[in-house]
């Protein structure tokens, strides 16, 4: 009897991922429904690629924990994928009685958010960065318009001023880089965001989700308040990015929707599915832990191991999709926002902003088209997240002047002026991917 070969993990991390994920999930695949991949040099974990099996994990929270407090000894201190696997008092690392108690806050505030507010909103920032550049005939759509247009809409959802979206937008850009120092930096911002930011709204409550936290019948503690803003901010900003730079990079080059603004083939919400299904931004998450020695789908994994779901790989299995049309069961049963007790709950919410977002752009730049081909276009590097770094594009220059017909033409409501009161035991960390 010979020994099988032991299992080499498939690097995530580097630039050939980067390039071609597809690569790495086949390469995965080989390994059966459960692979082992790198997300880190000195990291290695489980990854789940069969959509079956990814169900069977998250819908399962009597075998399975979030808590990483366990493991973090073997994720070194200076790892760029710690802040996004380091066991926090949120809903994303909690289990059972605690995560429905902190989830429940987040549930029933996000219910509380008008659809025609959260539009509004969407569009009155969308309109401001317009202005920014719809003159000039060209634009990079990821670092001035999907970059930072999330931030302006979660500081506005939050309660913030307006003014302080900026630093929201820097705060939440040195957090999701690779630089240690940049996220060193980040944090400390982030905790001078929160502490303002929650003293104003433990002295005057408003119409916003940081109030809602505070007033929840579940009486969370002023850190825990904090912890969940971080928590539903830091996975909203590079989701929302991505979907609406990837959707936008989809809708711009593909024929299929170039009739979308005249005679509309399909639409901007068929984009979206598209890239939910096919190029999710985030590609990979869902840390969990089995409480004892597990076999998930032939798969053995030992009590306490790391493992993860990639949602790109499942939800492009060819092995559970024979026809191979990306169709399993309709194109929205997608694993983007993941499944179970832990599945996203912002949902329509993110989907409202991304599809708003880019209905105002096309709108406004309707022969807006890709400065490169498609092909061209490149991703930053990173186990988790599918993001573009640039997205160049071209299109006929509006004039300033042409009232009603460009972002000039449209009023834009004043900032709040209310003021700040500092709240100094309210602390920061790192946000992690939804």
């Amino acid at each position: 009897m010979t020994t099988p070969p032991p299992v080499v993990p498939v690097p995530l991390y580097g630039p050939e991922h980067a390039a071609d994920p597809r690569r790495s999930w086949d390469l995965l695949r080989q390994q059966g429904p459960v692979g082992v991949a790198q997300i880190d040099p000195q990291v290695s974990v489980y990854v789940v690629t069969d959509p079956r099996a990814a169900l069977t994990l998250l819908k399962d929270a009597e075998t399975w924990t979030k808590d990483s407090r366990h493991w973090m000894h073997l994720v070194p201190q200076n790892s760029p994928v710690r802040p996004n696997v380091e066991w926090r008092h949120s809903l994303f690392f909690t289990d059972g009685v605690e995560h429905a108690h902190l989830r429940r806050v987040i549930t029933d505030s996000l219910v509380l958010l008008d659809p025609r507010h959260v539009r509004d909103v969407t569009l009155r920032f969308a309109d401001l960065l317009l202005q920014n550049f719809a003159h000039t005939g060209g634009a990079d759509l990821v670092a001035q318009y999907a970059q930072q247009l999330p931030p302006m809409i979660l500081n506005a959802l939050f309660g913030g001023l307006d003014e302080q979206a900026p630093h929201l937008h820097a705060i939440l850009a040195a957090l999701m880089s690779t630089d240690l120092n940049a996220k060193a930096e980040g944090e400390k911002a982030l905790a001078s965001y929160l502490g303002m930011l929650l003293g104003t709204k433990f002295a005057q409550r408003g119409p916003d989700l940081t109030s809602w936290y505070i007033d929840h019948p579940n009486q969370l503690t002023p850190e825990n308040v904090g912890e969940q803003t971080v928590i539903t901010a830091g996975a909203a900003y590079p989701t929302l990015t991505g979907l609406i730079s990837n959707a936008l990079a989809r809708l711009l080059s593909d024929n299929r929707y170039r009739g979308t603004l005249t005679t509309g083939t399909l639409t901007i919400e068929a984009a979206i599915d598209e890239v939910l299904w096919n190029d999710p931004p985030l590609a990979m998450y869902s840390l969990h832990f089995p409480r004892v020695d597990t076999e998930l789908h032939g798969a053995f994994i030992p009590a306490g191991a790391p493992v993860m779901v990639s949602y790109a790989a499942a939800n492009t299995c060819p092995y559970t999709n024979p026809s191979g049309d990306g169709h399993r069961s309709g194109i929205k049963a997608h694993l983007a926002f993941a499944a179970g007790p832990h599945a996203c709950p912002a949902r329509k919410t993110a989907l409202l902003i991304a599809a708003t977002a880019i209905e105002r752009l096309v709108s406004y730049l309707p022969d807006i088209e890709l400065a490169v081909p498609r092909d061209q276009l490149t991703y930053h590097r990173g186990p988790f997240y599918r993001l573009l770094t640039t997205l160049p594009c071209r299109f006929t220059p509006l004039a300033p002047e042409t009232q009603g017909a460009t972002p000039w033409g449209r009023a834009t409501k004043p900032a709040r002026t209310t003021p700040t009161v500092p709240l100094q035991h309210a602390a920061g960390r790192p946000p992690v991917s939804a």
